[in-house]
């Protein structure tokens, strides 16, 4: 692929599209800027290339003029002389250099219209360059940015989640000692309730066992006196 098809290339490139399709965008970036520096810098070559031959071209066109004139010259100094077959081999040799203007007058235009056409691919890519380092700086911010975020937010979801974890194991411990703590006050109001029926069960069989004792009681006074009596 020559210069100037690398270079049309880089300023079709969409660099959103090849950021998307690239694995690893910001390095796909930085090269991308690269290559258009590289690109841009043998266009400033050529540019300065075309100048110099340009320059060269002119040089040689004016220098066969001046050649042509002066073998135009002759040939009129020779015609002044008499000298008709010298001023013919003048003009001759005066034609020969003004053909040799012209042609170079035609490579001078021609090489014109390619310096214009570099210096314009060079503004362009130049442009196209400026453009794309403020686009890939952005991007690659937004890249880093991105990434970060998403680092952030992973954290937190793992942090979130470990305090899920443990806010589980607190709540179920805590919730385990509460069923706990209920278990031994409703055993202890059981056997709360346990003793005091067997109290009062126990005071009731103790309040009958007096009335027995009673009863007897008077019974054997009731026949002490009897024999008392008899």
């Amino acid at each position: 692929m020559s210069l100037m098809e690398r270079v049309a290339t880089l300023l079709r490139a969409n660099v959103n599209d090849l950021i998307d399709r690239a694995e690893d965008p910001e390095k796909m970036m930085k090269q991308l800027v690269l290559d258009m520096e590289n690109q841009l810098l043998q266009v400033k070559t050529q540019v300065a290339i075309a100048i110099a031959d340009q320059h060269v071209l002119e040089q040689r066109a004016k220098d066969e003029r001046a050649a042509a004139e002066s073998w135009n010259k002759k040939a009129e100094l020779a015609v002044t002389k008499g000298e008709e077959e010298l001023a013919r081999l003048a003009l001759e040799r005066s034609l020969s250099h003004e053909q040799m203007a012209d042609g170079f007058a035609q490579q001078v235009t021609e090489q014109k219209v390619e310096s214009e056409a570099l210096r314009s691919t060079y503004n362009k890519l130049q442009a196209k360059l400026t453009e794309t380092q403020a686009q890939c700086e952005m991007l690659i911010a937004e890249h880093r940015r991105a990434r970060m975020v998403g680092k952030a937010t992973k954290a937190q979801e793992r942090i979130a989640s470990e305090n899920q974890s443990v806010r589980g194991n607190v709540l179920g411990r805590f919730k385990a000692r509460i069923q706990n703590a209920e278990a031994e006050n409703y055993a202890g109001r059981t056997l709360l309730e346990g003793n005091s029926e067997a109290t009062l069960e126990d005071r009731f069989r103790a309040l009958e066992k007096d009335d027995k004792v009673e009863r007897l009681l008077d019974e054997l006074k009731a026949k002490t006196r009897m024999l008392e009596a008899g």
